[in-house]
């Protein structure tokens, strides 16, 4: 998996290089700079003609050095540039300072004022040098520029390149959007806030194009960031990491494609066996899609555990699941004598009164649980019990409200307004609430956060060419139940099942479509393990 990086983070590799005395704070700006046109040129091939305009927009830090550079390289071939800069050149730091002092000769600077708007100055492309990974205030005195960032974003990248009009310009963002917290992925603003009504947009800028440097950080997959970036590129400079990586419990990794998950031969029950636990008559599609996707994934053997209400209801739906009758805390505790159930899934479809009976019952059980919907809002109230009655073996996977209902004051720091910079964002409140709670948590999302008790955090981002947003539909969460599920009867731990279900959940989306229900879900595992 690889690194998402925190600004503190790139700050203290990009420290590191220059304590070496291996490479100058000019060495790397240049790099940068020389980075982005290989990005905009190869993104955008039609940019490589002569005589193109360019609006440049530099801000008051390294960030505004970057733009120099950009802007210097871009008349070396022989574009027309138009450069602002948001504040005064005598307060630049040392090497950003540097950077303006070589592109003076080639061109002026104009004072970047409230009311501009790059979208009439009849450009090809707009680079937003504002702010980058450092940003730690909500940005005053640009209302208008970012909103017409945010307005012009996308017109111009969707049309053919000889039916562009002068006002739809092509938008490149350094390192991040400016107005992006580069840990959160949040736009930040404050209450008072001077811009159009409802328009948060006057917040951030957007890009078509986001080029970064080194790793990508935190803030191109949470959030409002991926929504603001547009495509991102990373740019290599040259940076490497002379110390040693911080530990697991201090870094984020960014889920990849599992390996290890084909079969080899074996017994089934070599596989494991789950158990799904349903709730009464009419309650029980949820669970059978969660069985049918921890069979799909791999479990050897999976059984729905359903009161008498509904035995008959789950018969005539299923062929390969097996099914038990389980009407209350003492037939689970009689059942979960069986030592070959290895793995229990509880929640969809259960029913709260008796979530609140039988999940005492399953973790006392201390066998590889996941628990789900109904598993976790009956214990709202009281959260507190349910996590004195967790252990390590557990993945708990709420949504953005379950979170909040778990965890009040989290959620409550999750809703305010960002109006300082790092933002507290959904990889701070997922790594709390994972180690208030003693196990593994996975916060549901496009930007879905997994975090386990020891602090490691991993993210599984369906964004930009990973997007799935068909899977927003009825029992994709069971779905995602049922494969943890059956990857914890397989033998995986935790945090390793509940990340391995994240990607291959977003995978099958993939795979099916536009017009995908949860039912297709377990359907495309076998067309994605074909494929890995």
């Amino acid at each position: 998996m690889a690194d998402l990086l925190t600004a503190a983070r790139m700050r203290a590799i990009e420290t590191a290089a220059l304590t070496s005395g291996e490479v100058s704070g000019l060495d790397l700006m240049e790099r940068a700079g020389a980075g982005v046109v290989r990005a905009v040129l190869a993104r955008w091939p039609e940019l490589a003609t002569l005589g193109q305009r360019a609006v440049v927009l530099c801000g008051p830090g390294n960030n505004g050095g970057d733009g120099f550079v950009v802007a210097r390289l871009l008349v070396d071939l022989g574009w027309q540039i138009e450069l602002y800069l948001y504040g005064e050149a005598a307060r630049l730091p040392p090497d950003a300072r540097a950077m303006y002092e070589r592109w003076r000769p080639l061109g002026d600077v104009r004072p970047l004022e409230a009311g501009f708007e790059p979208s009439r100055c009849s450009a090809a492309l707009v680079v937003d040098a504002l702010f980058g990974t450092g940003l730690r205030r909500p940005i005053r005195g640009l209302e208008s520029v970012l909103l017409d960032l945010a307005e012009m974003r996308g017109q111009g990248a969707s049309m053919p390149p000889d039916a562009r009009p002068d006002w739809t310009p092509l938008i490149v963002a350094i390192d991040l959007p400016s107005g992006i917290c580069s840990d959160s992925g949040r736009a930040l603003h404050d209450e008072g806030y001077i811009g159009l009504p409802g328009r948060i947009e006057a917040a951030a800028a957007k890009a078509d194009l986001t080029v970064t440097f080194h790793a990508m950080k935190l803030g191109h997959v949470l959030a409002d960031g991926p929504d603001h970036c547009g495509e991102v590129v990373i740019c290599p400079i040259g940076l490497e990491e002379r110390r040693k990586r911080p530990p697991r419990a201090e870094r984020v990794e960014q889920v990849s494609a599992p390996v290890g998950l084909l079969k080899l031969s074996g017994h089934k029950y070599g596989y494991g066996h789950a158990l799904v636990v349903t709730g009464g008559f009419g309650r029980t599609g949820a669970a059978r899609l969660a069985a049918r996707a921890a069979l799909r994934i791999g479990a050897g053997l999976v059984t729905l555990a359903a009161p008498g209400s509904a035995q008959s209801e789950i018969a005539a739906q299923i062929s390969a699941l097996m099914l038990r009758r389980v009407d209350d805390d003492a037939a689970l505790e009689a059942l979960l004598q069986d030592p070959r159930l290895n793995a229990l899934c509880l929640g969809p479809g259960l029913g709260a009164e008796r979530a609140r009976t039988l999940v005492p019952v399953a973790l006392d059980a201390a066998r590889a649980t996941v628990l789900d919907a109904d598993a976790l809002s009956a214990f709202a109230g009281d959260p507190e019990l349910l996590f004195d009655l967790l252990h390590d073996d557990v993945v708990l996977t709420p949504h953005g409200g379950e979170f909040a209902r778990l965890f009040p004051d989290l959620g409550d720091r999750l809703a305010a307004t960002p109006d300082t910079g790092p933002a507290f964002g959904r990889v701070d409140a997922a790594r709390e609430a994972a180690r208030r709670a003693g196990c593994t948590l996975l916060l549901k999302g496009p930007d879905t956060v997994i975090a386990g008790p020891d602090g490691r955090v991993s993210v599984s981002a369906a964004v930009r060419e990973r997007a799935a947003p068909w899977l927003a539909t009825a029992g994709s969460g069971d779905v995602l139940a049922g494969m943890i599920t059956g990857l914890m009867a397989r033998g995986l731990p935790p945090f390793r099942a509940a990340c391995a279900g994240a990607w291959l959940h977003v995978e099958a989306a993939r795979a099916f479509g536009p017009g995908l229900i949860a039912e297709d879900l377990p359907e495309m595992l076998p067309q994605v393990f074909r494929q890995m």
